[in-house]
């Protein structure tokens, strides 16, 4: 009996402890987890109609091209129905300032004639290739993109 008492005893000592060093809950952007959600501002997408401004320039070895224009009005992305494909993949536009799909983004045919195919893994491009917008970081980044001096000039000339 006497140490049952004791192990309520600590028990109750142990959880009043714990409650009085308890803290309320607070959010990481700063307001009330209560509080009523505002709105997000409407972001503008940098950039205007594909083809008239310049490529953004990539930070990091291996990363995808961002997409430097609005893509407001293109139709959704499916599998039969790409609007990205009809400029970047086109030979019409080459010798403009429009990046071609890479080539790991076609799969070859078995006649080495014929052109190569889009790879059907690849075709929901904005999974990798994202538009941007000009917003203020929601925290503070201290990343410090990295590019070997010879991928530099050799991305450049892509």
């Amino acid at each position: 009996m006497k140490t049952t008492f004791k192990f309520t005893l600590a028990a109750l000592v142990t959880v009043a402890a714990c409650w009085a060093q308890a803290q309320p809950v607070a959010s990481m952007r700063g307001t009330e987890v209560t509080d009523a959600d505002a709105a997000p501002t409407e972001k503008v997408y940098q950039g205007s109609k594909p083809g008239a401004q310049k490529l953004i320039a990539r930070t990091f070895e291996n990363q995808p091209p961002l997409i430097p224009h609005k893509v407001e009005g293109f139709d959704d992305i499916t599998s039969e129905d790409n609007a990205c494909l009809d400029c970047h993949i086109n030979d019409k536009f080459r010798g403009q300032a429009i990046p071609r799909a890479g080539k790991s983004h076609f799969v070859a045919n078995a006649d080495p004639k014929a052109a190569s195919e889009l790879d059907m893994r690849r075709w929901q491009c904005n999974n990798c290739h994202v538009p941007q917008v000009d917003a203020k970081p929601l925290v503070d980044n201290q990343f410090k993109g990295y590019l070997p001096a010879a991928k530099t000039a050799k991305t450049a000339k892509k």
